[in-house]
This record gives structure tokens, C-alpha cells and sequence, in this order.
């Protein structure tokens, strides 16, 4: 049956189009949904182990693995011992990621110097509260000073949002280089720390801030505090934790 037959074909040939179009439409969406190929790099720090990862587009991640507090003096740190990893494995966001921590720990004279890396975790691809309060630490509050939750909080048009400021800290995938230890209580008290208060204590210690204190509270005003687009205001409210 010769009508029967080319029917048949018909249909196996639309089959063929049918799967032609799909397989092209995976390779589309695996091209648009392709995870980034992650390098990881472990450094000595005076906090114990560090090991930060990325992708050729960004840095994605800092982790504190010692989380141990120094017996030294922050001011004192020892010198910086060698750093862990062969150079195949090291992007450019790695390799600028350990010479601003470097630089940070052992070298704060020069730290504007060194260029921050480019951030690629997912947290920064989309316009968030949480991405907003992270860019604007990274970008309004450098070393030696502080700012409160609330303060944050108003920086980025929202001054009622000291609680999710608090949260946003807690989603801080890059600590130290996005500086959640610089964010402290309105009433001078530490607040939170993913690292351990500790830690957050000798950070602040080590950037030469009296860590505890209010950044733009009123009375004896610690130097090197933060006096930014809020002018110093203050308030009693009770802020979130890191």
C-alpha cells in the first residue's frame, strides 16, 4: 500500500524535526544555564586556613576553615607564610582576592592599592536588598571604620530595615572582603558574626577600631569611625546581627 508507506515516512521524518528542534533546544539552555568552572585556593591567615573560590568571571566565596583567634597582637600579626595552591589553579579573581587579603592582613598601608575582584556569585546577579546592602558596605565603609545596622539600613533608602540588615550580614558569602565585621549595635555592643564574636572582635581590633562601640554615637567618639551621608545620627533601636 503505497499511500500507507508514505505516511509512514511523513511521519518519521517529522519525528526527525521534532528531535532536531529539541536537541538544538537543550544545547540553547544548557548554554544559558552552564555553571561557572569553579577553582578553589587555600592561604594562611592569622585567623587560621582560608580558602576562596571562583570562576574566570568573579570571586564566589570566602570561607574561614581555622575560625582560630591569633595569640599575637592584631598589630603584630606574623608575617605571611607561603600560599597553598599551584598557579594553574589560580584565576585572576583568586589571585587578586589573596593579594587584597594578604594585603589586609600584613600590609594595610597598602590596601586601597590593590584592586578588588570582580564578584561573581549569584547573590550580586540580581537587584536584591541583600545585594544592595553588600555593594554599599563594600563601597561606603573601608578599614578602621564603623557603621551601624540601622545606619546600613538607611544607606540603602531603607532606615526601618535594621532587622534585614541583619540577615543580609548572615548572607555575606565573602566575609572580610565585604566587611560584615564592621557593622556593630547602635548601642555599641558587637552584634553577631559568622566567624565566631571573637573573630569579629579581633578584626575590628586589628583595623585599629575600639571594637564595642557605637560608629557615630554621640559622647567620646572613637576615632577612625565612620561619618557618612547620615551625619552622624544615631538611634537607640535595636539593630539585627550579622
Amino acid at each position: 500500500m503505497p499511500g500507507l508507506h508514505a505516511l509512514t515516512q511523513l511521519c518519521a521524518s517529522l519525528r526527525l524535526q521534532l528531535f532536531s528542534v529539541g536537541g538544538l533546544g537543550s544545547a540553547v539552555l544548557a548554554r544559558m544555564n552552564k555553571t561557572c568552572e569553579m577553582k578553589y585556593r587555600m592561604m594562611d591567615s592569622p585567623l587560621g586556613k582560608i580558602e576562596i573560590s571562583g570562576c574566570e568571571q568573579g570571586l564566589h566565596g570566602i570561607k574561614l576553615h581555622g575560625r582560630k583567634i591569633p595569640d599575637t597582637d592584631p598589630v603584630e600579626a606574623p608575617a605571611p607564610p607561603e600560599r597553598l595552591g599551584g598557579p594553574e589553579e589560580v584565576t585572576e579573581p583568586l589571585a587578586q582576592c589573596a593579594a587584597w587579603l594578604g594585603a589586609y592582613f600584613h600590609e594595610p598601608a597598602v590596601l586601597e592599592e590593590r584592586p578588588v575582584p570582580a564578584l561573581h556569585h549569584p547573590i550580586f546577579q540580581k537587584d536584591s536588598f541583600t545585594s544592595q546592602v553588600l555593594w554599599k558596605l563594600l563601597k561606603a565603609v573601608k578599614f578602621g571604620e564603623t557603621v551601624s545596622y540601622q545606619q546600613l539600613a538607611a544607606l540603602v533608602g531603607n532606615p526601618k530595615a535594621a532587622r534585614a540588615v541583619g540577615e543580609a550580614m548572615r548572607s555575606n558569602p565573602m566575609p572580610i572582603l565585604i566587611p560584615c565585621h564592621r557593622v556593630v549595635c547602635s548601642s555599641g555592643a558587637l552584634g553577631g558574626y559568622s566567624g565566631g564574636v571573637a573573630v569579629k572582635e579581633w578584626l575590628l581590633a586589628h583595623e585599629g577600631g575600639p571594637a564595642g562601640k557605637p560608629a557615630c554615637g554621640g559622647g567620646s567618639r572613637p576615632a577612625r569611625t565612620w561619618h557618612g551621608a547620615l551625619g552622624g545620627a544615631t538611634s537607640s533601636q535595636p539593630a539585627g546581627q550579622d
